[in-house]
């Protein structure tokens, strides 16, 4: 947390000195970084993939997502890669939701993650216990 500090403070630094922001003008951009750095802060501390009898909801840092389990077709192991033009580069393992209706939704589990990193299994129990309760909310549900 202290390095996002830091960087936001250079960052309002650099603001004021290039567009030469003085008074209330330095007071406005400071708070509004303030307040950007503590809502991101709470927003990273609730991301994570929360589980309930009636379905799963996955908090990513924007947006959060409820799905039922009934619209949820499979849970699965992804290979995550990002791509820069004709560059792959892969990420890991990650789990990912696929829906019913053909859309997937990416979940922040991943076994490279914070989390994860040096506790595979961990991430492997977290993984089938996620497919577990999928599968036992199936056939609770009535058809």
């Amino acid at each position: 947390m202290v390095w996002e500090l830091a960087a936001l403070a250079i960052f309002g630094w650099t603001t004021v000195e290039l567009f030469e922001l003085g008074g209330f003008r330095v007071l406005a951009l400071g708070l509004g970084l303030a307040v950007l750095w503590v809502v991101g802060c709470w927003r990273i501390a609730r991301m994570g993939v929360y589980v309930s009898e009636y379905g799963v909801r996955v908090r990513g840092l924007v947006r959060s997502r409820t799905i039922a389990w009934r619209q949820v077709e499979h849970v699965r192991l992804h290979q995550a890669a990002h791509r820069i033009g004709r560059l792959e580069i892969p990420s890991g393992t990650t789990v990912l939701i696929e829906r019913a209706d053909g859309g997937d939704v990416p979940t922040s589990l991943w076994a490279q993650g914070v989390d994860f990193h040096n506790q595979p299994g961990v991430f492997r129990a977290v993984y089938h216990d996620l497919r577990e309760r999928h599968a036992a909310a199936l056939r609770l549900s009535p058809a």
